[in-house]
């Protein structure tokens, strides 16, 4: 039987790593690379028997590529600390590791958004690729949002990944904040250069994408909130990077 490695990027985890990591103890190695977490995140995980790494935050493309370096097996699954492998997805897994047909694997996900579980708005069935074939994947260098490069064929699973990023709208408002950020400057180091008015309609054509185009008002109250912080994330992304631009020519 192949080894399948799970590697898992954290900072301030503590509410999450414990499920997180119970639900991948049918890997042979959990591999938990943490940023400099100031919770109890390091210990949890260190107590569920995972081998912990520091490593400095430089975007999450190289955090996820530091973590590939340290695994070890001849697989490799990808869970981010807010997300659950559910019993019939781990047997899918375990199943495609002893098949080896492709070189990776997407599984859907089923997301959760304020105490709901969103089916429409962009949300659902939100394939992600999550497992590789060691040696045949890597991910690219972007500050957020980053994406795994496979060198060979990447088949689906059926079984979907159930994902908690949002609990409160604290939470929301915060990662906004810290996304529009870094995907400003993301496009900044490009030379993307923009106008005031830019920010105001992507946002809006955010809003009318999730909304009306993926139909998010199918969700409810949830999918109009859901479709209005999306607006806010991208005008902040790319008002923060009309003002970045700006600040240069000054």
């Amino acid at each position: 039987m192949p080894v399948l490695s799970a590697i898992i990027i954290t900072k301030n985890e503590s509410a999450n790593i414990a499920e997180c990591l119970d639900s991948v103890a049918f890997c042979d190695e959990r591999v938990v690379v943490d940023s400099g977490s100031a919770d109890d995140t390091v210990r949890i995980a260190e107590g569920k028997g995972a081998r912990v790494s520091f490593h400095a935050f430089e975007g999450f493309g190289r955090q996820l590529n530091h973590a590939l370096s340290l695994a070890q097996g001849d697989w490799i699954l990808l869970v981010d600390a807010d997300e659950r492998i559910s019993p019939a997805l781990a047997a899918e897994i375990q199943q495609a590791v002893r098949v080896g047909a492709s070189d990776g694997y997407a599984m859907p996900r089923s997301s959760w958004f304020c105490g709901r579980r969103m089916r429409h708005s962009g949300w659902y069935p939100d394939y992600v690729p999550r497992l590789f074939k060691r040696g045949r994947v890597r991910w690219s260098d972007d500050l957020v949002h980053a994406r795994p490069i496979c060198e060979g064929p990447v088949t689906r699973l059926s079984q979907p990944i159930i994902h908690f990023p949002v609990w409160q709208i604290e939470d929301a408002l915060r990662r906004m904040d810290s996304y529009s950020t870094a995907g400003a400057q993301m496009m900044f180091d490009k030379g993307r250069r923009v106008w005031f008015v830019t920010g105001i309609l992507r946002g809006a054509y955010s809003f009318f994408r999730t909304y009306v185009l993926r139909a998010g008002f199918l969700d409810g109250r949830e999918g109009l909130l859901l479709a209005v912080l999306n607006a806010e994330g991208t005008y902040y992304r790319y008002m923060k990077l009309w003002h970045m631009n700006r600040s240069r020519q000054e």
